[in-house]
């Protein structure tokens, strides 16, 4: 029987364990895709305990809590820190087989050193212990992130944003870059009128215009693309239930946006067109500044209403969702191509069932101009577990090419979340490594090798060249 979590974890041959030793796990990170919060990296924050790095945001702890029967003063109440961490140690055991399991006892280890089992009989310790550490100059924020050997994090960031906290970090000759994404989401929210008018009246504030037309709505955001450029930004991201690629005209256009500046309803199609247009926009001026684009789709979100109406968005009440991809994907990406103006971009699929779909398109515009040029992402939200990130790994191997695959990203709020890279290495070399056991690839660990740190951190450094 092997330990828990020992050196081997997940590698399950000793060729598995000769290629993550030998050739991924001193690999530097980079994350080029998180929610960590700018300001706390800029300003090296310190947290008083563990619940405050660890439990604060993490969705993914707060279902698990509920589902166990936490009532939500525990998760995001007024409770204590101390009452939420121990309310925490009373789910964990009965997280075995979710991920969450996992990830916890790999967090622990990895930045505390501790190898006990997180319970109501080790909390009181572990919650003290970990106190201690906190409090000492090396787990400061900044001091979190090199103990994982990370090289760059990408924020995720709204075009309004300052980046102040960017601005501040990048003139410290710090040993890791904190680089901004821009994230326009909000900018073309047609779900919520009211929202979006008054996202459009903080551009106008921000870029010090007055916007009365949709082109000079374009001209304000471009204002912002070019501003993140120039602070170092060279990613995009959309949070997305699918691509829009309805057909429009540029009148069309300029109509509905008068009649969102009128505050009046707009109808599904009229939605679909002004959402399409916009993410065309934004496309091309990532192609014009050779940006990676990223396109997070497939998630349900907000489906408890009252519990979104206590807590806002973002707290735990989203699922994976069944929406129709291909046809609208296709056609967004070939009106590009068609154009050349399709730049570096990568799609994240949260529907399983949509993986080979996923992985069959990114070929139709791999045009061998970019390795890899077109991305299938690795596994995301719920679907970054074991067997999420094997599925996703399978669907690429078979329909792509694996080798060009840019690696893994945290998606996380939490600075204790980088063992997640850790748990995508393992995998990738258990994958590789039992395949060359099996007989199904030569026993060549110089060239398997080579993939394994090219998934691991070479591809990731190629493609973004932060």
């Amino acid at each position: 029987m092997k330990a828990f979590l020992d050196e081997n974890f997940l590698l399950q041959s000793k060729t598995a364990q000769e290629l993550y030793h030998q050739f991924s796990k001193k690999l530097p990170i980079i994350d080029y895709h998180n929610h960590l919060i700018p300001e706390q990296i800029a300003n090296d924050t310190r947290f008083d305990n563990i619940s405050q790095v660890w439990l604060n945001g993490d969705h993914y702890k707060w279902r698990a809590m509920r589902t166990n029967g936490v009532n939500e003063k525990y998760i995001t109440g007024d409770a204590s820190d101390k009452d939420k961490f121990l309310k925490w140690a009373e789910t964990v055991p009965y997280t075995m087989r979710n991920p969450l399991y996992h990830w916890t006892h790999l967090e622990l280890q990895r930045y505390f050193g501790i190898t006990e089992l997180l319970s109501p009989k080790t909390a009181e310790k572990i919650y003290e212990e970990t106190a201690e550490k906190l409090a000492q100059p090396q787990y400061s924020v900044r001091g979190l992130l090199k103990m994982m050997n990370v090289e760059v994090v990408c924020t995720t960031d709204d075009p309004i944003d300052s980046l102040n906290f960017h601005q501040q970090f990048a003139k410290e000759n710090e040993s890791f870059k904190m680089l901004p994404a821009f994230r326009p989401d909000k900018a073309m929210n047609t779900d919520d009128i009211q929202a979006l008018n008054a996202y459009i009246d903080e551009v106008e504030r921000v870029t010090n215009t007055s916007i009365s037309s949709y082109n000079a709505y374009l001209d304000a955001l471009k204002s912002r693309h070019d501003f993140f450029a120039q602070n170092g930004c060279s990613v995009s991201d959309h949070g997305l239930e699918q691509i829009y690629a309805e057909d429009y005209t540029d009148q069309e256009i300029s109509s509905i946006f008068e009649k969102i500046r009128m505050k009046q309803s707009l109808s599904a199609i009229e939605q679909a067109k002004f959402k399409s247009a916009m993410l065309v926009q934004f496309a091309e001026w990532d192609h014009e500044k050779g940006w990676v684009q990223q396109y997070h789709l497939g998630a349900l979100r907000n489906n408890n209403t009252r519990m979104l109406r206590v807590n806002g968005p973002d707290t735990g009440w989203d699922s994976i969702g069944d929406f129709s991809q291909a046809r609208a994907l296709s056609k967004f990406l070939n009106r590009l191509d068609n154009q050349d103006r399709l730049t570096k971009t990568i799609l994240y699929n949260l529907n399983p069932a949509d993986n080979e779909l996923m992985a069959t398109m990114v070929g139709n515009f791999n045009d061998g101009s970019i390795k890899g040029k077109i991305q299938f992402g690795s596994a995301w939200w719920f679907l970054d577990q074991k067997d999420g990130m094997t599925k996703q790994i399978n669907a690429l191997s078979n329909m792509g090419l694996l080798s060009r695959l840019v690696g893994m990203l945290t998606d996380s709020r939490s600075f204790l979340s980088f063992p997640r890279h850790e748990y995508f290495r393992r995998l990738i070399c258990d994958i590789f490594g039992q395949d060359v056991e099996n007989g199904e690839l030569p026993n060549d660990l110089e060239w398997i090798g080579k993939l394994v740190s090219d998934i691991s951190y070479n591809n990731a450094k190629e493609y973004f060249n932060f």
